[in-house]
């Protein structure tokens, strides 16, 4: 099974990271025959800048080091998130394949190198079969997928793209992708900040007073796609970044675990200006990485509540239980 089939999802009541006007998200998967993969591909406006910031002890990533603020590129084409572990990465180049086809990218003599960053979490053989892991032909569905939503269209969520294989709890339970926007306050109120996340965390749902669960053997990272219409520099964009971190520990316990990945991205389309603070300037961009914060807490809830119980050869996991302690794992 295949493509974004969004007659098949509700509304999120946390919003979608494509009320940020401009932003698209496609997803491919495979659910059957050994298979329980996918990949999530992120196609912002040409222009859109971006930076990243990865916490987590064993990430999987690709083309992260071309997000640094002091790199050449500040602009970024897509963003690839995939299942398949290391091996999964190979679907970025079929994202980039789709950029090439239609002139995205930085141009250089004789054609354009588009600028795919991507990141993967662990879900080699959750379908029965370890060899079954998303493919650069994947990368450019996802891609195709995105490029034919319309602007503002809602995102599928739950058990899709690279949330179908998530799991959570240290592969105790089904986690998945969510997704969510917060709407700045006050002068500001044109600006929206949005997140799409991939949950399949060695955690679980934080409670307060809960003591910290056994992340047991499960191979694990937390992926996220941070976005806003705001005008930011790649510094800032590498702050908002690493700001929005806090939102992901809001919501899971543990995270930025050497058995996490944990990596979080930030797209800055630059198509509104932030209106400083009358008194303190930079508050408004305090608001603004505060307001990434929520919108990851948000899609990481978001991903845990979509995902449904799936059975494969490998075994059956389940839904996470809503109001279930972590020390009862």
């Amino acid at each position: 099974m295949s493509g974004n089939s969004r007659t098949e999802s509700t509304p999120s009541s946390y919003g979608a990271i494509t009320e940020v006007p401009g932003i698209r998200v496609g997803q491919a998967q495979r659910r059957s025959d050994g298979w329980l993969t996918g990949v999530s591909v992120v196609i912002p406006p040409p222009g859109t800048i971006g930076s990243v910031d990865v916490r987590g002890g064993g990430p999987g990533t690709h083309e992260t080091d071309a997000l640094d603020p002091s790199t050449m590129v500040p602009t970024v084409d897509a963003v690839a998130l995939t299942g398949g572990s290391a091996y999964g990465l190979a679907a970025a180049g079929g994202v980039q394949r789709w950029c090439e086809e239609n002139g995205r990218g930085f141009p250089v003599p004789g054609g354009v190198v588009p600028i795919v960053p991507a990141a993967a979490i662990f879900d080699l053989g959750r379908g029965g079969d370890f060899s079954a892991r998303p493919t650069p032909d994947m990368g450019y569905e996802a891609a195709l997928d995105a490029a034919g939503s319309t602007d503002g269209a809602d995102v599928v969520r739950g058990n899709v793209g690279a949330g179908t294989g998530a799991a959570i709890g240290a592969g105790n339970f089904k986690g998945g992708l969510g997704t969510a926007a917060v709407r700045l306050t006050g002068e500001n109120a044109h600006i929206v900040v949005g997140a799409l996340a991939v949950v399949n965390a060695a955690g679980v749902p934080w409670q307060p007073g809960a003591p910290s669960p056994m992340v047991g053997e499960g191979l694990n990272t937390t992926l996220v796609v941070v976005a806003t219409n705001a005008t930011l520099t790649v510094a800032q964009a590498k702050r908002t970044a690493t700001a929005a971190h806090a939102g992901m520990a809001r919501a899971l316990n543990p995270v930025h675990t050497l058995a996490d990945g944990d990596t979080i991205f930030a797209l800055a389309t630059c198509a509104e200006v932030l209106v400083p603070h009358s008194v303190v300037p930079i508050a408004a961009l305090i608001e603004l990485q505060s307001a990434a914060a929520e919108a990851v807490r948000l899609a990481i809830l978001d991903g845990v509540a979509e995902a449904e119980g799936v059975a494969t050869p490998a075994g059956f996991l389940p839904p996470y239980p809503a109001g279930t302690a972590q020390g009862s794992i």
